[in-house]
Order: structure tokens, then C-alpha cells, then sequence
């Protein structure tokens, strides 16, 4: 631990398990001050109470929920230096098989709660004259994508726009907005929705030869977090383990 992020407040959104919890426990390890919010109520008061730390049942799909995150922050630190918006629905959809009701809902959680995190915290940090807005984005829309995922593809490459045209916007008020894009990342949900035919074939074609960890993702958020990232804003960091680099499947080099 060597507190980069001393007595700074984060609210995370999206943080009752997988790399949101990884971001939270790294983040409190890191000295900062946190407010948790998730829909999921009974994990994230758990992650919450793990941490000794505040929880909020929030839908950032709904600007009102975000607006009610960010005053908790405030009511309990008096400030808000970083806020992480990691909430995310990626159902398994072929495009013929979306109604126009599943894509809106990808869209509302995926994309929307980007923008209404970014407009509840930006009331604050501008007020301040500093902060930190950080997105959960992925490799899958912005870079690659798989039969089923049209609907998050197209919210995670939204993300990424949205990352860089806020960047430009808060830019005066003392705030940066960046993303970190995580590959294929082994969490509670990986195991239960994929299983191991899925985890073994990702693995395989990852050249770290592993998924990743909710840790590996949330060392790049403690960076962007931090002061040392303070020149750096509208860009994202890929967390994959080197995925998107093989031009096909026979890319291990052996020794002899």
C-alpha cells in the first residue's frame, strides 16, 4: 500500500461483486474514502460492511439513483473526488432475437447510467475544481465482439465516445474522464453464465495464457485514480492480457 489515494472520496457504482468489489477493496487499500452502490442490495451491503464503509441500493439507469449516490458521497465526506461507474448488463442475445425493449434496457444501464454518473458527479467536482470520472468499458464493441453481444457491443463502443467527448467538455474544470477496457476477466459471473469450456477456450487464445482478475482491472482504475494519471484524460487502458494482439490461433512461440 503506498496511499495514492489518501482521504480522496470514491463513490463506485457497481460494486457488490466482481471487478467492481475488486475496485473497491484496491481503492480502500489505497486509503480513499468510499460510498458503494449497486441494485444488488444484500451483496453490496455486504462488500459494504466488509469494508466499514456506506452502501446505497442504486439503478444508474435512473438519473434520480445517481443523483442519490452522489449526494450520499457528499452527505457523508463532504466532496466527491472519483467516481467509478462499473454497473453493466451484458445479456446473450442474438440481434434477430432483440426486441426493441432488450436493447433499450442494454442501453439504459450500459450507456445511459455513463451519462447520468458523469451529470450527478459533475456538479460536484466542478464546484471543487477537480475530479476523476472512470468507466468501465471493454475490449468487446470497441475493438472485437462475438455472435450475441450486439446490443453491449454497441453500448461499450458508446462508452468510449462518450469518454472522449466528456474529457474535452470538463477539461476547464479541473477534470479528467478515462475508461479501462477489460478483456476477459474471471469473476463470479464468468463462472456461473460461461463455465469451463468457455474459460478453457479463453485461455487459450489469451497470450498470458489466463483470464484475468478483478484485481488486474482494478490495479488500472487505481492508476487513473490516482495522481499520477493527472496529465492523462479522454483514453482508455486494455486490461487483456495481450487478446487482441494474435493474428490468428498458432501464435505460441515454444522454446526449443
Amino acid at each position: 500500500m503506498t496511499n495514492r489515494l489518501q482521504d480522496k472520496v470514491a463513490l463506485i457504482i457497481g460494486s457488490a461483486r466482481g471487478i467492481g468489489k475488486g475496485i473497491a477493496l484496491r481503492f480502500a487499500e489505497e486509503g480513499a474514502r468510499l460510498v458503494l452502490a449497486d441494485t444488488e442490495v444484500e451483496a453490496g451491503q455486504a462488500t459494504a460492511d466488509e469494508l466499514g464503509v456506506p452502501f446505497i441500493r442504486t439503478d444508474i439507469s435512473q438519473m434520480s439513483d445517481a443523483e442519490a449516490a452522489v449526494a450520499l458521497a457528499i452527505g457523508q465526506y463532504g466532496r466527491l473526488d472519483i467516481i467509478v461507474q462499473n454497473a453493466g448488463i451484458y445479456p446473450w442475445q442474438l440481434i434477430e432475437n432483440t426486441s426493441a425493449d432488450d436493447w433499450d434496457r442494454v442501453m439504459a444501464v450500459n450507456l445511459r447510467g455513463t451519462f447520468n454518473a458523469s451529470r450527478a458527479a459533475l456538479v460536484p467536482m466542478k464546484a471543487q475544481g477537480f475530479g476523476r470520472m472512470l468507466y468501465t468499458s471493454s475490449i468487446t464493441g470497441p475493438h472485437v465482439t462475438s455472435p450475441g453481444h450486439g446490443h453491449y457491443s454497441a453500448s461499450k463502443a458508446g462508452i468510449n465516445g462518450f469518454i472522449r467527448a466528456a474529457a474535452i467538455e470538463f477539461s476547464g474544470y479541473g477534470i479528467t474522464v478515462n475508461g479501462v477496457e477489460p478483456g476477459n476477466i474471471l469473476t463470479e459471473a464468468i463462472e456461473l453464465h460461461r463455465g469451463a469450456a468457455y474459460i478453457k477456450n479463453m485461455e487459450d487464445s489469451i497470450p498470458l495464457g489466463r483470464l484475468g482478475s478483478p484485481r488486474d482491472v482494478a490495479n488500472a482504475f487505481l492508476f487513473l485514480a490516482s495522481d499520477d494519471a493527472s496529465y492523462i484524460t479522454g483514453t482508455t487502458i486494455v486490461v487483456d492480457g495481450g487478446q487482441l494482439l494474435p493474428e490468428g490461433n498458432d501464435f505460441r512461440l515454444l522454446p526449443p
